[in-house]
């Protein structure tokens, strides 16, 4: 599951439909809807976001929030790491081999560490 299908199950429990009457509204299949949160799709276009965040009601903050989730959550990540140190090239690869093997508290703490070294972005968890 992705950050985004994670949000939009809550959102969609939080409501009270099913992925059938939500496709139903957006004019979606429910496979689509079910592939969105389950991260066997490509993150949304900017189009459905809005649809979605539509349908939900969602303004400022909390559609800002949808959208910064979409757009962490394409399922089929590269990395390009061309023209970087060896050290950046070693870290995506071990990344790339090890990411299935941890743990949640490990995946958060590497998040943490992440983002408390980049300048600029905010250090909160994403969920």
């Amino acid at each position: 599951m992705t950050p985004f299908g994670q949000k939009m199950r809550a959102l969609r429990d939080a409501k009270g439909v099913s992925q059938k009457e939500m496709a139903l509204a957006l004019g979606v299949s429910g496979a689509y809807l079910s592939a969105l949160e389950h991260g066997n799709r490509g993150r949304p276009g900017s189009g459905m976001i809005m649809q979605i965040c539509g349908y939900f009601g969602l303004i400022w903050d909390d559609s800002e929030e949808l959208k910064r989730l979409a757009r962490l959550s394409h399922p089929r990540v590269t990395v390009d790491t061309g023209g970087m140190s060896a050290r950046a090239t070693e870290l995506a690869n071990e990344l790339a081999q090890s990411i299935g093997d941890l743990d949640e508290q490990t995946l958060q703490w590497i998040l943490d560490e992440i983002r408390a070294h980049k300048p600029g972005k905010s250090s909160g968890p994403v969920y």
